[in-house]
């Protein structure tokens, strides 16, 4: 007679996404011990009690558990790191805005350095054309990366939106320029 089985319920750590029995190979297993002390605290008494601990440790051997003791250092090290380094890219990255004049009173306005801030650049295009209803698109551009060209002047439109929508971008880092068309000679 078989068995009905239904689908097991998983929690997924809300710091690195992996199940909490492996967020000590995703590098920021201390985060993840504090968010999991927090939103689950049975899972937590199970997982990092000290018996537990105690108990995993004693299965290793005593070189294992020296080299899982530096190992942890090191990756807690490095996450550290990694963090600063993304906070420190955040704060000396610039959102360019520029207005681009195409013929006579045409114009297209580019927006450049949303990636830095961990902007999805294609649904920010979207949204764009939708909020301003206009054509947006995500181009590449020649000194490596992407921007968002959007049909219009709307420099000052699109830095008022930046501003207002995305509250994790500065102020200071947004910045608006204008493009004149180069003359063609003769």
């Amino acid at each position: 007679m078989a068995t009905e089985t239904y689908p097991r319920k998983v929690t997924y750590c809300g710091v690195c996404t992996l199940p909490p029995e492996y967020c000590e190979f995703g590098g920021t297993t201390k985060k993840c011990e504090e968010w999991l002390e927090q939103n689950h605290p049975d899972m937590h008494a199970k997982l990092y009690s000290q018996e537990t601990i105690e108990q995993n440790l004693s299965a290793l051997s005593l070189e294992a558990q020296k080299r899982a003791e530096k190992d942890s250092q090191k990756k807690a090290a490095k996450a550290v790191a990694a963090e600063a380094r993304a906070q420190e890219q955040r704060a000396s990255s610039k959102i360019l805005i520029k207005r681009i004049e195409r013929n006579k009173r045409k114009y297209v306005t580019a927006v450049q350095g949303l990636e830095a801030f961990g902007l999805d650049i294609k649904k920010v295009a979207k949204d764009f054309g939708k909020k301003f209803a206009t054509g947006s698109s995500v181009t590449k551009i020649p000194g490596g990366g992407e921007e968002i060209t959007v049909q219009g002047d709307l420099s000052d439109d699109i830095y008022d939106y930046v501003v207002e929508t995305y509250k994790d971008i500065p102020e200071d880092n947004v910045e608006c320029i204008e493009d004149k068309k180069k003359k063609a000679a003769g």
